[in-house]
């Protein structure tokens, strides 16, 4: 037990320097184990019970989900479902009451984001026969046919009366006071902004929050660097240093360079920027269609299993700082109603290493 000090040990020295920027202030290594003791015996544990993301097996991969202070970052090609992945998290974090989300994106409109959950919404509630589910074109023609039956009659507009958006919406309703979007600006998104956004929820609200950024090198850092690498290598120090210091989760998506986009299978070394991204993060998932990475052995004796396999992402936990890493998984696709089965399972089929691969 340690609620009282340590038999034989010194007391701590008030050791503190004031500098511009605040006060560094070693602790004691007792400081920090009396501290912990205090807050398990007043209850205060919420911050060790991890955030679930809500895909399985993902979350059983990385200890059940993320933690305060950890930087997750998911990378993948145009098109292979990241923020089809990352919104889909954001919504099952707060659907689940575990904390609350902030989502900010820099390449669509918070009236999209809404757009694209309403679809995911009625599909995710439907699997796996997703019989009533509306596809994301179909939600943006029921929006405007809301209006124009409206028009006609001269009565207001109200979604709600949508037969076929009332149920996404009701579900969403459940919910969305805990989740919060944000479009991203090229002048006012940047680190320090993020930073006091977040520092001020943490003053305010006792629920746990989770930070998404929607994508990384579109944060803007003011001056412009000279180079992408010193940019980028910024804004992910940024970022994770938003989670330590201020005891959240945070998730960012991370654009792929040039050498990504053409290899066979995109790695982890494949994200564009800076070695930061590989440092700096805690949990790095990295997205591959499984149609282009699955071994040719896979195929070769059955050409129709290629179609299959098209429906279907691979998701590779390359970096897991709490646990194992190296391990791939795969997720049905449902990119016509904006979302992915979330059941998931590993992969079973031999895929192709890129750094051993040859045609």
């Amino acid at each position: 037990m340690i609620d009282e000090p340590l038999a034989g040990s010194a007391p701590a020295t008030d050791w503190k320097l004031e500098v511009g920027e605040g006060t560094l202030a070693p602790r004691s290594a007792l400081d920090v184990l009396t501290n912990l003791n205090e807050r398990v015996a007043s209850g205060r544990v919420d911050e060790f019970m991890p955030i679930a993301t809500g895909f399985v097996p993902l979350d059983k991969t990385i200890g059940g989900g993320l933690r305060p202070g950890e930087l997750m970052l998911i990378g993948g090609a145009q098109g292979a479902g990241k923020t089809t992945m990352a919104l889909q998290m954001a919504r099952n974090m707060s659907a689940s009451g575990q904390a609350t989300v902030l989502y900010v994106c820099f390449e669509h409109e918070e009236e999209y984001l809404i757009q694209r959950m309403i679809a995911m919404e009625s599909a995710l509630a439907n699997l796996p026969k997703k019989s009533g589910a509306v596809k994301i074109q179909d939600v943006k023609k029921e929006v405007l046919g809301s209006y124009t039956a409206a028009a006609e009659t001269g009565t207001q507009a109200k979604l709600g009366t949508n037969p076929r958006l009332r149920p996404s919406l009701e579900r969403i309703a459940r919910y969305g006071s805990n989740l919060y979007l944000m479009r991203g600006t090229a002048t006012g998104s940047t680190i320090d902004n993020l930073r006091a956004l977040v520092d001020e929820h943490r003053r305010e609200e006792e629920r746990r929050l989770v930070l998404f950024v929607d994508y990384l090198q579109k944060v803007p850092v003011i001056p412009e660097p000279a180079d992408e690498a010193e940019k980028v290598t910024r804004i992910v120090s940024g970022l994770k240093d938003i989670a330590l210091a201020l005891e959240v989760p945070v998730v960012a998506i991370v654009a792929a360079d040039r050498e990504g986009l053409k290899a066979k299978r995109l790695r982890n070394h494949h994200l564009r920027g800076s070695s930061a991204i590989n440092y700096e993060s805690d949990i790095i998932l990295i997205l591959n269609d499984k149609y282009h990475i699955v071994a040719k052995v896979n195929i070769e004796f059955n050409p129709y299993q290629a179609q299959r396999y098209r429906d279907w992402v691979v998701l590779t936990v390359e970096k897991n700082r709490g646990g194992q890493d190296n391990i791939d998984l795969e997720y049905e696709k449902l990119f016509e109603y904006s979302c992915f089965d979330p059941t998931g399972r590993q992969t079973a089929e031999k895929l192709i290493e890129e750094r051993l691969y040859n045609e």
